[in-house]
């Protein structure tokens, strides 16, 4: 296991990521997998927050990141405004988010807990895998700069997923 070193963050940073956490373990007490995301503009508006909702409506890509950036295109944003927004997610975005964050064209990510220590509460189970390919390697695919922070927060961040996997 190959972990990173914690990102500290600053005060903005921190509260929109704790928001975030926060969602984690809303999602949770609902039944779902324990994730949060909140997307915040650069001039500090909260565009959108959202929770894992996949077991509530039976949806396997209702990941948090893609229930916020869902919630943003009713909002009509352009793709340039939200090239100066922030998400921020309780975990590292999957591939699958990491993917919607690059199409959305959000500029930034913020996250807490890594997809390595994820693995650890995940366990070997074939229906919690993930592909394991990090949110930075689709990023540095991208034709345009997206900037990514973390982990960070990660005690915080951890402390939904505690007992909340299939052992």
């Amino acid at each position: 296991m190959n972990l990173l070193a914690e990102t500290e963050l600053d005060e903005r940073d921190g509260r929109y990521l704790r928001k975030a956490i926060g969602w984690s373990h809303a999602a949770r007490r609902r039944g779902n997998r324990p994730f949060g995301s909140i997307i915040v503009s650069a001039g500090n508006e909260v565009l959108a927050e959202a929770w894992n909702s996949n077991a509530e409506i039976a949806d396997c890509t209702a990941h948090a990141e893609m229930n916020a950036i869902r919630a943003l295109a009713r909002r009509g944003l352009t793709r340039e405004q939200l090239a100066g927004a922030t998400i921020y997610a309780s975990g590292e975005p999957c591939v699958m988010c990491a993917g919607a964050i690059f199409w959305s064209a959000i500029g930034r990510v913020v996250f807490g807990i890594d997809a390595e220590r994820l693995r650890a509460y995940r366990g070997e189970r074939s229906d919690q895998r993930d592909a394991e390919l990090s949110c930075r390697d689709v990023f540095r695919a991208s034709p345009h700069a997206i900037e990514c922070i973390g982990p960070a927060l990660i005690d915080e961040a951890s402390a939904a997923h505690g007992g909340a996997w299939k052992a």
